[in-house]
């Protein structure tokens, strides 16, 4: 498995660069982290020890479905979706939909490396 570099920024510095790269003015390295947060904080959040035994559980059982998922965890079905959405919107898991609106999670990467400008 890959390893997803994570940024930290402001919500203005990453705007900034943004528009920097559609303007042609910064060309990503692919060094540079892909997802990025606004706030050590909010990136803690996500990755808590609670969502962190969840990613453990979808590599190790290899669920098919959210309520498979659900049973084995503990977790509601409703909760997981909403959890996992947000992850999915971070990169930190694909979500794969299926026959009968069956949805079945997966861990694209094994490690998560963060990157901070602490000034």
């Amino acid at each position: 498995m890959k390893t997803l570099k994570v940024g930290i920024a402001s919500y203005d510095a990453m705007k900034a660069r943004t528009l920097a790269i559609a303007k042609g003015e910064l060309k990503p390295k692919a060094s540079d982290p892909k997802v990025w947060f606004t706030s050590p904080e909010s990136f803690a959040k996500l990755l808590s020890n609670r969502n962190r035994s969840l990613l453990s559980v979808i590599t190790e059982t290899r669920p098919e479905s959210l309520n498979e998922l659900a049973a084995r965890t503990g977790r509601t079905a409703g909760n997981l979706s909403r959890t996992l959405r947000t992850m999915e919107r971070y990169g930190l898991v694909r979500l794969h939909k299926g026959a009968r609106g069956m949805v079945r999670p997966e861990v694209p990467y094994r490690d998560v490396q963060l990157e901070m400008t602490l000034l």
